[in-house]
C-alpha cells in the first residue's frame, strides 16, 4: 500500500465521527494497540526534541531498503498521533518518505484541534522520521 492509499484510509476512518472526543479516544485507542517499544530503544538518543511528552523513536534500514519504525511514549494521545504517522511512514523507502506529501493531519483536523504544545510535538515527530529517511538515503548513496 503506498503512503497515499494509507493517508486515505486514515481520513475515511476519521471521517467516521462528528465529535472531536470520538476521535481523541480513537488515538488513545490506538495508541493502547500499540506494541510497547523493546527496552533497548527506549535511550536518550532516540527521544524526539521539541515534544513536552517523552517520545522515543526507532528506525531500521530493512535488506529491502525500506525503513521499519518503532515508538513508544509516555502520553496516551501523543502515543496515537506517532502511532499513525508509523503506519502512514513504516515499510517504505526514504524516497518514498521523502517525496510524500503528509495531508491527512489537516485533513482530519487534527492541526486545528491539537494545542499547541502537542502540534509542535507532532511536527517534530514528523521532521524525525523524515530526517531518519534523509540520513538513511545519504548513507545508501555512499555505498
Amino acid at each position: 500500500m503506498t503512503i497515499e492509499e494509507t493517508q486515505q484510509e486514515v481520513i475515511e476512518e476519521f471521517e467516521g465521527f462528528d465529535d472531536w472526543m470520538d476521535k481523541y479516544q480513537m488515538l488513545i485507542d490506538l495508541g493502547s494497540e500499540q506494541e510497547p517499544l523493546p527496552a533497548e530503544y527506549k535511550v536518550e538518543s532516540n527521544l524526539i526534541d521539541g515534544c513536552q511528552s517523552r517520545v522515543w523513536l526507532q528506525a531500521d534500514l530493512t535488506p529491502e531498503g525500506k525503513i521499519h519504525f518503532q515508538a513508544e511514549s509516555d502520553a496516551l494521545i501523543v502515543k496515537g498521533l506517532v502511532t499513525l504517522l508509523i503506519r502512514v511512514f513504516n515499510d517504505h523507502t526514504p524516497d518514498e518518505i521523502l517525496a510524500a506529501n503528509l495531508h491527512f493531519i489537516e485533513d482530519i483536523g487534527l492541526k486545528e484541534h491539537l494545542s499547541p504544545t502537542r502540534s509542535n510535538g507532532l511536527l517534530a515527530m514528523v521532521k524525525q522520521m523524515r530526517l531518519y529517511a534523509l540520513a538513511f538515503k545519504a548513507k545508501g548513496e555512499k555505498q
